[in-house]
């Protein structure tokens, strides 16, 4: 059996978010975001993956296509397959994110 520890994996570095990987699989990616202050994903999509964005710390700023909103602990967020997306923390506080992408990319 496979377990992780989510709050053991967390990583912050001052130099940019990292993205810390929990499981990997042929069909998909299973990982801990984690953003200091003023760090962000730069917007992007993926032409055949969906990606989900569950906040479990902070309160982060998500683009999702043409829209644009703060969540708060608790909440999700889906940016499906060729929609564009990216995760900004305007905060004071360190944000950490569970993100799952299916299927991998290849």
């Amino acid at each position: 059996m496979e377990i992780a520890t989510l709050n053991a994996l967390r990583k912050f570095d001052d130099l940019k978010m990292q993205k810390v990987p929990i499981f990997t699989s042929d069909r998909l990616y299973y990982d801990l975001y984690c953003l200091l202050p003023g760090q962000f994903q730069r917007v992007h999509s993926h032409t055949d993956q969906d990606k989900i964005y569950l906040v479990l710390e902070g309160e982060p700023t998500f683009e999702i296509g043409s829209e644009r909103e703060q969540l708060v602990e608790g909440r999700a967020v889906i940016a499906r397959a060729g929609v564009t997306h990216g995760v900004r923390n305007e905060t004071d506080q360190r944000i950490v994110l569970l993100v799952t992408m299916a299927p991998r990319p290849e």
